[in-house]
């Protein structure tokens, strides 16, 4: 069914952090990410794009009719304008969009916006209680604070991309920047941070967040450097394989399917040798208990393997939930779209946006049981809420013309 054209107008903000403002200056995918985890929980955001073509992640597959999909998701809920903040007349109005703004989102090169003379003294002096978060490749000191970042760059160097990959062959990347949602959670949760130190103190002044990509990335590997540190292991590739427990693994079923199956307790792996008739292995030495399993994983896994190739995915899904064993599937997006539990949350939720009509991605996450977050609107256009934010601030109509044809607007 077509979907009916949507209305420009967007609901009022709900949850958690209504009444919080932040002014998104941030581009490509970190930075807006973690300002829009903020807005889906009721933040009120404004992106800044350059006039003119605007954040490079509009150029970024796929497009749809030349509408950015990607953008739609990764800056929704919240308002766009443009304004070029290098020019004295773009900074006189930064300055006056952040005097009642709480927190300044970028991820510029270290040094970049001190250049145009935005510098923290000067934007504390606009706002004192102001927290900035600065979203870079490899942070704002260190020799490598002036070169460029990429999401590929970031996991190759956190040690991530040495991880993936079958076992002895080339190390593999994802098929996603991975790296650049993580850094955004990790600046949401560095802004929530400094906004309960001001909280608890009044008389407090905004802080800068350092926000690393590389130092995101390399954190959530939560193991890699104190096994190396202690053990001097060096891990690396295991294909589909876990590398902390066994079985672990994806497994071929007898109808040309697949499934991924943990038994990460030795409760599970009890379970699981019912689940496949398999109790023989409940007395054999080399899987009495976790350690031994992955030691002789190779055995184990064509023993699994092999149990499970004779079932169809159906009929492996139902022994392996009777017996509670954790599976799953491998799922593309069409089977997310259908899947019964994923229908009954609402995890997929459907959006107005005036140029694509009702279009559906993620729902908001967390789920708060008082003041739930809620997908408001899908991200705008270039410019799109420019004449409200300018005439709020107290352009008129001859102002705006007068900086959009200077390209400040």
């Amino acid at each position: 069914m077509k979907p009916s054209a949507a209305s420009s107008a967007s609901p009022s903000p709900s949850g958690p952090l209504v009444g919080l403002r932040i002014l998104d200056m941030s581009t490509v995918v970190a930075g807006p990410f973690a300002a829009t985890l903020l807005a889906d929980l009721g933040a009120d955001v404004i992106k800044v794009e350059l006039p003119g073509k605007g954040d490079p992640l509009r150029e970024l597959a796929p497009h749809k009719n030349n509408v950015p999909l990607w953008w739609k998701v990764t800056n929704r809920n919240k308002k766009g304008i443009t304004l070029d903040l290098r020019k004295p007349d773009g900074m006189a109005l930064l300055a006056r969009l952040l005097a009642d703004r709480d927190v300044l989102i970028e991820n510029f090169r270290s040094g970049t916006l001190d250049q145009w003379g935005i510098t923290r003294e000067w934007l504390q002096e606009i706002n004192p209680r102001l927290t900035i978060l600065r979203v870079t490749g490899f942070g704002q000191t260190g020799p490598y604070r002036d070169r460029p970042g990429f999401a590929r760059i970031f996991e190759a160097m956190s040690g991530f991309t040495r991880m993936c990959g079958e076992e002895g062959g080339s190390p593999l990347h994802l098929g996603y920047p991975i790296s650049d949602a993580i850094g955004g959670l990790f600046g949401a949760v560095g802004v929530l941070s400094a906004l309960y130190r001001l909280k608890e103190d009044p008389t407090e002044r905004g802080q800068e967040i350092d926000c690393s990509m590389t130092e995101a990335m390399l954190r959530t590997l939560d193991f890699l450097a104190i096994e190396y540190d202690q053990l001097g292991v060096v891990r690396t590739a295991s294909g589909n394989r876990s590398q902390y427990a066994a079985p672990g693994n994806i497994y071929a079923t007898g109808d040309g399917k697949w499934a991924s199956i943990a038994a990460s307790t030795q409760s599970i792996f009890v379970r699981l040798c019912a689940a496949l008739e398999l109790q023989s292995l409940l007395g054999d030495p080399r899987f009495a208990d976790n350690p031994a399993r992955v030691k002789n994983r190779d055995a184990l896994d064509v023993i699994v393997g092999g149990a499970i190739s004779k079932l169809t995915l159906a009929e492996l899904r139902t022994k392996f939930e009777a017996h509670e064993v954790g599976f799953s599937p491998i799922y593309d997006a069409a089977d997310i779209f259908a899947d019964p539990h994923f229908i009954a949350r609402e995890t997929i939720v459907s959006v107005p946006d005036p140029e694509l009509g009702n279009v559906r991605m993620q729902c908001v996450v967390p789920r708060f049981s008082e003041t739930p977050g809620s997908v408001r609107s899908a991200g705008p256009s270039i410019g799109q809420h420019n004449d409200e934010i300018y005439a709020v601030l107290g352009l008129t109509p001859d102002e705006m013309a007068r900086l959009r044809g200077i390209g400040i607007i």
